[in-house]
Formats: structure tokens, sequence, C-alpha cells
């Protein structure tokens, strides 16, 4: 079992990214399936999410690395990214508070507990800074997790091809979108696409955690 949670995780998505590579469509999006296979597969063997875990931590532990290499392509395009420093904080300003304000209203219109509607209020920042801020407003960490990670696929599936169908050509637009959205798994999408879009959407993936951290805690109390 010591290699049995990174064959598995590796297998998984390559052979989805091959599968993806022949058909580009949200459908077959490789992250997603790889979740979905590796979940059932752990079902059916009755295998723990902890022994999985445990077998595949080498991959856990690589995520810092790949967080922190994000900080190459900000450098390469640092010039560019300068020149659009002002919009950039208007970006991180209205679509972190926007994520906020609706995630919690469509939730009030469905007339859900206050307590839901904390737990949602974070999910588009990274996991570890949505669970400490969920749990500081009242929410539930461990669901608000699961929502994090929902957004993060939705938006590693579908936010190129939603910025494609509303015609946001422009790159540093559609980075900041994305990483303001749906985080690191946004960003791990769009910077295959194109480099600068990558870095401005690893940059407002930092820039909305820290807003959200210091602005939620604030404002969950004048609108739950």
């Amino acid at each position: 079992m010591n290699t049995f949670g990174i064959f598995l995780t590796i297998s998984a998505y390559t052979f989805f990214s091959w599968a993806y590579s022949k058909k580009k469509t949200p459908i077959l999006n490789p992250v997603l399936l790889s979740i979905l296979l590796i979940a059932l597969i752990l079902k059916v063997g009755n295998i723990s999410y902890e022994k999985y875990m445990e077998s595949a931590r080498f991959l856990s532990f690589l995520l810092g690395p790949a967080v922190v290499s994000l900080a190459i392509p900000l450098y390469k395009q640092i010039n560019i990214v300068k020149e659009y420093k002002k919009e950039i904080a208007t970006g991180i300003i209205t679509g972190g508070t926007t994520a906020i304000l609706s995630a919690v209203y469509i939730l009030k219109a469905f007339n859900s507990p206050e307590i839901l509607q904390r737990t949602i209020a974070p999910k588009s920042v990274t996991t570890a800074i949505a669970m400490g801020v969920s749990e500081k407003i009242g929410g539930i960490p461990e669901l608000t997790a699961v929502l994090v990670i929902l957004t993060g696929i939705l938006g590693n599936a579908l936010a190129p091809e939603l910025l494609d169908f509303f015609k946001i050509k422009d790159r540093v637009a559609r980075g900041l979108a994305t990483g303001v959205s749906s985080h690191g798994l946004g960003t791990a999408r769009i910077i295959l696409e194109d480099e600068l879009s990558g870095a401005v959407s690893g940059l407002a993936m930092a820039l909305n955690g820290v807003y959200t951290a210091f602005l939620l805690p604030l404002i969950i109390e004048l609108i739950v």
C-alpha cells in the first residue's frame, strides 16, 4: 500500500488527460473524473481515505512547491502585471465581494439555515484559508472544504469555456476572473492556455485569499 495512492492518482489523471486531449469537453475534465474514479475504487475496495492519503502523501507534499512555482510566470510577466495593478486591485475587491454575496444570497433565497450560509461564504478561496475563516465565522469547516474543492473543479472544467462564451478575450481579465472565482484548480487550467492569464490568476488567487480572510468576518454579520 505504500505507493498505491501515488500509482492510482497518477494513472487516473494520465488516462483522463489522454481522453480529454482526444475530445476537449468539460464532461471529460481529468480532475473531476480522476476524483470520481478514485472515490469509486476506494469505496468498492473498502479502502479508507486515511490509507489512501498516507500512500499518496508525497503527492500532497508536492502541492506546496507547485503553488510556489506559480511565482515563476508571475515574475516573467511582472511588467505587464504592474501596468494593470489598478484593474487587478479593483477586480479582487469586486470579484471577492461578489463571490461572498452571491453564495450567501442564493442560499438565502432558498431559506437555507444560517450555518450553511456561513459555511459556503468562503468557497472561492483556497482550502486552508477557507476552513480557517469558516471556523471563525461559525460555519462547518469540513463542509466548507468540500465546497471549495467543488468550486475549484467547476472552475477547472468550465472557466475558459465560460470566458469564451461571454467573449472575454483580454488575457489579464481571463486570469483575474479565474483566480478570484476558482483559486488553485482554476489557475492550473488557465495557465495551460496562456502564461500571462496564469500569472494573473495565481496572483488573484493569493490576493483574494487575503482579502476574504479580512473582509468576510466583518461582512458576514451584516448579511446573515
